[in-house]
């Protein structure tokens, strides 16, 4: 894979395109990488008891490597 843990990535497709981010995590068997700050996802959790309260948990969602390429022009 083109990419490594820490590399500054543009996402070329989908609802995020144009942004920058950077990686935190790779996955080799599905080839699916999650950038810091993109691909926000909701996940709605109903209590399971009566003194449980319902919420609402935002995660980053995985994004396939090809819609990523390396932002080669990085501000260190």
């Amino acid at each position: 894979m083109h990419i490594k843990i820490g590399d500054t990535v543009i996402i070329t497709s989908g609802f995020n395109k144009n942004e920058t981010g950077e990686v935190i995590k790779i996955d080799k068997k599905t080839r699916k990488i999650v950038v810091k700050g993109i691909n926000f996802k909701f996940k709605h959790i109903k209590p399971n008891t009566e003194n449980e309260i319902g919420e609402i948990k935002q995660f980053e969602a995985p994004i396939h490597h090809s819609n990523v390429k390396l932002n080669l022009i990085d501000v260190s």
